[in-house]
């Protein structure tokens, strides 16, 4: 059972968060390719919405899939993660979103590795990585 929604105002987001974390999260802004801090980080450890704190994948699902942002193949768990189709620029792709705050985290594709055959491609202003 989810819990409920972090909600709050766009201020209190704002305050919160630095300006490229507010447009990615809550604009549901995209960084450029392969600039992102984690792109190349393959640290063990958790990665956390940027925004609540709530975790949202495993280091260990994460993997080089040369698209130029962190890519993983599965959420840390079944719960972690909402889903959106998103037509913006022309296209029809699925949008992640943190289940928890509602905060923009990239996009998930059907190109990546099995078991799940799924790529997160998550932009990195959205996560934190908690080191293990």
């Amino acid at each position: 059972m989810k819990s409920e929604k972090i909600s709050k105002t766009e201020a209190q987001w704002r305050a919160g968060l630095s300006p490229e974390q507010f447009r990615v999260l809550r604009e549901k802004g995209t960084e450029r390719p392969f600039t992102g801090e984690y792109d190349q980080v393959f640290e063990p450890g958790t990665y956390h919405c940027a925004g609540c704190g709530a975790e949202i994948f495993q280091a260990d699902a994460k993997y080089d899939s040369g698209c130029g942002w962190p890519a993983f193949s599965a959420p840390a768990s079944e719960d972690a993660l909402d889903e959106e189709t998103d037509t913006a620029h022309g296209m029809v792709r699925t949008e992640v979103l943190c289940a928890a705050c509602g905060g923009h985290l990239g996009h998930v594709f059907p190109d990546g590795p099995q078991p799940t055959g799924l790529r997160y491609c998550i932009n990195s202003a959205a996560i934190k990585l908690e080191e293990e």
